[in-house]
């Protein structure tokens, strides 16, 4: 047995009495973040002028914490003044708006000091009343309801309606392999939604049979290309909903909508032109999420190990012409569905170097072509001649990698060493098939990028 935290989200159906609550939960989060963030800019302001004035640092003004527990202390000392209402809605309203505020004054500190790999994090802003509405629970009286499981319970807002059973938790709470830690309601395209942080008892899974690799090639001309031979059709949901995406922002551009230069309201009727767009919107997602847990399930339950590539999303989406399609594909959402649900099965999930040439390999000897632009759908082998699709190419090379792969070659092992909740993800390293691995686990060879090399992330 070990224990995971899963989430688990469930649809709401509030009435409108209970509508008001949760938009008023939710603006008491924003109220607490934008008044932490408002101390903490006049702080720095006064200190970044007495330092321009020549004043030491030990005589200038203290430094305020940013810790979650000193921004809740200084809200407690201050709220009967700054938010006389406060007591309209529950205290975890403005506990998570300061514990948010605090997580994102840390991740812009360390990404400023260096200890914060990644992007760079910019300064928090203040949160405007269009942005996301969203509450965190962490104590009270949360959880799923008594008398049946169609409702959850929420802390100051009451037994609210769910659209969907709620048996699946259920279940594992009264069988005492669940506890339920946290619940954090949300409002996205145009539904209240409810997740709950749950601690789950979960057995150690067993190898998912006998030993099969497949490799996964994504694309945009289709989804996945596998090793096996299997072609997964791409839906592209988002290219059929173009029509009716554009006649509704059409419909909604004749209309009256928000003008913030002279304070106009929008007219009802650009407000139901914008709910069909929502609803529009939310389909599409909706449709490409279902295909994408089929498909990440049926790998990881039919596969021990999957090799996947680790594409640069963010740098294919700098394309313009390609940039749609490829977010219309989700492609960094597979991966993500895969490493979580591969560590419920007892699968393996490989993800092969960024730089690692799998269109330009031949699959068949190996031999490694110099070029090859995006339109040659075919690959061709100069060395023996094979005439193979470009991706089933990919797809094969990516197996035969993790075939290859182990630590005596170079491969590193990226098992759970005391959390049980981190996935066992291997990335295998190597250039082309046949080639000696570099020295030392998880090196990276650094040379300069071609333009050819683009074309293997839109494969």
């Amino acid at each position: 047995m070990r224990s995971v935290i899963q989430a688990y989200r469930f649809a709401l159906d509030p009435t409108s009495e209970q509508v008001d609550r949760l938009r008023s939960h939710c603006g008491g989060q924003r109220f607490a973040y934008n008044w932490g963030l408002a101390r903490v800019k006049a702080n720095l302001g006064q200190r970044a002028a007495e330092r321009s004035y020549g004043i030491d640092e030990p005589g200038l003004t203290p430094s305020l914490s940013w810790s979650a527990y000193g921004l809740r202390k200084d809200w407690n000392q201050t709220k009967d003044v700054a938010a006389p209402w406060w007591a309209e809605n529950s205290k975890e309203a403005y506990s998570s708006g300061l514990a948010n505020l605090a997580t994102a004054l840390s991740n812009w500190a360390g990404s400023r000091s260096g200890r914060r790999k990644g992007s760079t994090v910019r300064f928090p802003r203040f949160k405007g009343k269009r942005g996301a509405l969203s509450c965190r629970f962490t104590t009270g009286a949360l959880g799923l309801a008594d008398r049946d499981r169609r409702h959850v319970k929420l802390p100051r807002i009451g037994v609210v309606r769910t659209h969907e059973s709620t048996r699946k938790l259920a279940r594992r709470v009264e069988a005492g392999t669940a506890r339920i830690r946290s619940a954090t309601v949300s409002f996205t395209r145009g539904r209240w939604f409810v997740a709950f942080s749950v601690e789950v008892e979960r057995h150690t899974p067993a190898p998912a049979g006998p030993v099969s690799v497949v490799g996964v090639d994504l694309g945009v001309k289709s989804l996945a290309v596998l090793s096996t031979g299997e072609i997964i059709e791409n839906p592209r949901h988002l290219e059929q909903a173009q029509r009716e995406l554009r006649r509704l922002g059409r419909q909604a551009a004749r209309r009256t909508g928000p003008d913030r230069r002279t304070r106009q309201q929008p007219s009802n009727r650009w407000r139901r032109t914008q709910t069909r767009i929502a609803r529009l919107h939310a389909y599409v997602a909706n449709a490409r999420q279902d295909g994408l847990h089929k498909l990440s399930t049926r790998l990881v339950r039919t596969h021990t190990t999957v090799v996947v590539e680790d594409l640069h999303v963010a740098g294919i989406m700098r394309n313009r012409r390609l940039a749609r399609h490829i977010a219309g594909v989700g492609m960094a959402e597979l991966r993500r569905q895969l490493t979580y649900k591969a560590d419920r099965h007892g699968a393996t999930i490989e993800v092969a170097d960024r730089w690692y040439p799998s269109s330009k390999t031949c699959s068949a000897c190996g031999v490694v072509k110099t070029k090859l632009r995006l339109s040659e759908r075919i690959f061709t082998c100069g060395g023996c001649g094979t005439r193979i699709d470009r991706d089933l190419n990919a797809a094969r090379n990516l197996a035969a990698l993790a075939e290859a792969s182990s630590p005596s070659c170079g491969a590193t092992g990226n098992e759970p060493d005391g959390n049980p909740c981190k996935t066992r993800t291997t990335r295998a390293t190597g250039t082309a098939a046949g080639r000696p691995a570099p020295q030392g686990a998880g090196q990276r060879r650094h040379r300069k990028a071609s333009t050819q090399d683009t074309h293997l992330y839109v494969s």
